[in-house]
């Protein structure tokens, strides 16, 4: 590998742009949980599944807000730290998402059955490589300074190691590759196998009477299918284009804009799937806003309820006792 380019100068600008991005993918996976939470009936398979990867999503941003915030310049406790939990939450997400699309694909194309041990088996994969792997690279103090040439400020590979293409390569960049080749292959077979079951019910509609059509969640369905790759692939291409740039020690990989891309490509990841899994899935969203709705006209009528009842006066009692059954407030004086 020839010798590394000087470092990346960040500027302030580019370190808010990317520090927003990061707070919105926080709270976007901190909306993902709080709905798996809250809502029971909601807490299907894929979306249990997508509570885990909203897990890594967040634990992900938190990295890298705090690398971001310190704009590391040399390998420290706090760097290697840092590194160690963006890698091993990026690399998670990675998997999750991988983990989304296979169980789609198992459950719609193949129609085989899932039980727990298919989820067990996601969990080894998408926690255990991970987390071997980031630990196998602290061990070795793979996990340093890397001059923002293939980060945004955060900690990576160790600009010093003589194996850094290798462990660029484990501890992200490979399982980035596949992910970009894996998803859409997966969603295409979704939504080929979507599309023809759809043409076969569409030729015993004009059969049935009153044969209901669904053509509007239909669309929205086969959108969002389309929509899970791209917006993976758009966000995370940034990341892997000055991964390339690095690897041809090409002085691009330090333009402004390319930097800010693959700064907000790396932290928004938990802001998109809430968008998409929460902003633009109407009973999810539906319930959301209800919720939102209810508490506000709760706290708007709680002023009023304290104030009607302070000047509310009780009604007289309707049997009034005898003087020889009232007993005197004070005493007589």
């Amino acid at each position: 590998m020839p010798e590394p380019l000087p470092p990346t100068r960040l500027y302030a600008s580019e370190r808010g742009v990317v520090l927003v991005s990061c707070v919105l993918s926080f709270l976007g996976s901190s909306l993902l949980v709080c709905t798996h939470a809250l809502w029971p009936e909601l807490r299907t398979r894929p979306r249990q599944l997508l509570l885990y990867l909203s897990l890594a999503d967040l634990l992900s941003a938190l990295s890298y807000f705090y690398g971001v915030l310190q704009d590391f310049d040399r390998t420290s406790w706090d760097c290697v730290l840092q590194g160690a939990l963006s890698t091993f939450s990026n690399t998670s997400s990675f998997f999750w998402t991988m983990a989304v699309a296979l169980y789609l694909y198992i459950t719609i194309v193949r129609g085989s059955p899932t039980g727990t041990g298919l989820l067990c088996c996601f969990h080894v994969v998408s926690w255990g490589v991970p987390l071997g792997i980031t630990v196998a690279a602290v061990a070795l103090k793979k996990i340093g300074y890397d001059a923002s040439n293939v980060s945004v400020g955060w900690c990576w590979v160790n600009l010093d190691a003589e194996d850094r293409l290798l462990w660029m390569l484990l501890t992200g960049k490979v399982w980035e590759i596949l992910a970009y080749v894996t998803l859409p292959v997966l969603y295409i077979l979704i939504k080929k196998h979507i599309n023809r079951a759809h043409a076969a019910l569409s030729e015993y509609r004009p059969i049935l009477s009153r044969a209901p059509a669904f053509p509007p969640r239909t669309s929205v369905a086969d959108k969002k299918l389309i929509l899970i790759p791209v917006i993976f692939i758009v966000l995370r291409i940034w990341s892997t284009v000055r991964f390339i740039l690095t690897l041809c020690n090409s002085p691009a990989v330090q333009n402004s804009l390319l930097v800010v891309l693959h700064g907000i490509g790396n932290t928004f990841q938990g802001g998109a799937n809430c968008i998409m899994f929460v902003l633009c899935t109407r009973v999810v969203r539906t319930r959301l806003f209800s919720s939102i709705c209810c508490c506000h006209h709760e706290e708007l009528d709680w002023p009023l309820r304290r104030s009607d009842s302070r000047w509310q006066h009780p009604e007289p009692p309707r049997d009034v006792p005898g003087p020889e059954g009232t007993k005197p407030v004070l005493s007589s004086t």
